[in-house]
């Protein structure tokens, strides 16, 4: 069977796809990529479903070897290098691995998780409708070491690209305040907004640990309810720590703010000393936020990557020889 060979691999990869969605009211943590739009970017240049499960990479590069048969492959992530037997693959663009043709994947540049995408996807048995590692429950596939064998089910053999890279907004990180907010006085909560915050190297696949100024809530003991991947609680000493996409479905500490879902992509890839800060927004500007992004990952549209494909051309809806798109609402 066709499949792919860990020559070698960094600390903590694994495989992640789109979640483990609807299960956190059992308290079954989501997981699935930190970075969903690099995760997307990589599946789309192979023909997947953009939540198709990938091997995430962390900081470190790996090398592969197909085996079996050929293996269309795309990597994305900040700075990832992608090489097949050798060869250097351009940003934006898949390649076929023939059997006994080496994969590698540099570094990351800029970043913490890269992606590596198969054409067809791996060929593993889900577990709670999906392959996503969850270390600490032991959900999905054990970490990915030297010697494992991948299974890959097969699919795309034509390479593709994807003529415009999509990118992370800039700028602040985007949070709805509360739902705990009310915990803190006014001049607690501006300090959020105010400070220029890092994260220490405590940070993982669970959490986040920021470092800034402490954030002081009122006395109290407070019930233990649900948390989400971009809860931002703090700790009876002042210190905030984000959940990330393994992090516990509830906890007792009041959570001062919530980042929107969509910006947890890009502050997943922030590296531990950079420096960032907070914005709060409505839910309502965090939905439209939502539907924005969804919109950019539906409109990458990828292409045969040695020239235009006419027959697809055919089927656009083209006015004047202009690539069109229908009107947003």
């Amino acid at each position: 069977m066709t499949g792919l060979i860990v020559e070698r691999i960094g600390t903590g990869a694994s495989l992640q796809d789109g979640g483990r969605i609807g299960w956190r009211r059992f308290g079954i943590s989501s997981s699935g990529a930190m970075d969903g739009m690099s995760l997307a970017v990589a599946n789309i240049l192979v023909g997947n479903e953009p939540g198709a499960a990938a091997i995430e990479t962390v900081y470190a590069g790996a090398r592969f070897r197909a085996e079996g048969g050929p293996v269309m492959v795309a990597a994305a992530g900040p700075g990832i290098g992608l090489s097949v037997a050798g060869r250097a693959v351009m940003p934006g663009y898949s390649a076929l691995a023939e059997p006994g043709e080496d994969i590698e994947l540099s570094p990351l540049k800029g970043g913490i998780y890269g992606y590596l995408a198969v054409a067809g996807g791996f060929d593993l048995q889900p577990d709670m409708g999906s392959l996503s590692t969850h270390l600490r429950s032991g959900l999905g596939p054990a970490l990915l070491t030297a010697g494992n064998r991948l299974s890959v089910r097969g699919g795309r053999m034509t390479p593709l690209t994807l003529p415009v890279l999509p990118a992370h907004d800039r700028g602040p990180i985007r949070v709805i305040p509360g739902p705990q907010d009310d915990w803190f006085d006014d001049e607690v909560q501006a300090l959020l907004y105010g400070a220029d915050w890092q994260f220490d190297n405590r940070s993982d696949r669970m959490a986040r640990f920021l470092v800034g100024p402490a954030l002081a809530a009122r006395a109290g003991s407070m019930v233990s309810d649900g948390t989400v991947p971009g809860s931002i609680q703090v700790t009876p000493m002042g210190q905030p720590v984000l959940l990330m996409r393994d992090g516990q479905t509830t906890g007792g500490y009041p959570k001062i703010a919530t980042v929107i879902s969509t910006d947890l992509h890009r502050l997943s890839q922030i590296p531990v000393g950079a420096r960032f800060r907070f914005v709060p927004v409505s839910i309502e500007q965090a939905q439209a936020i939502a539907k924005a992004f969804a919109r950019t990952v539906a409109g990458l549209k990828p292409v045969p990557a040695g020239g235009i494909d006419t027959g697809r051309l055919w089927n656009e809806n083209l006015i004047s020889g202009v690539w069109s798109t229908p009107a947003e609402d």
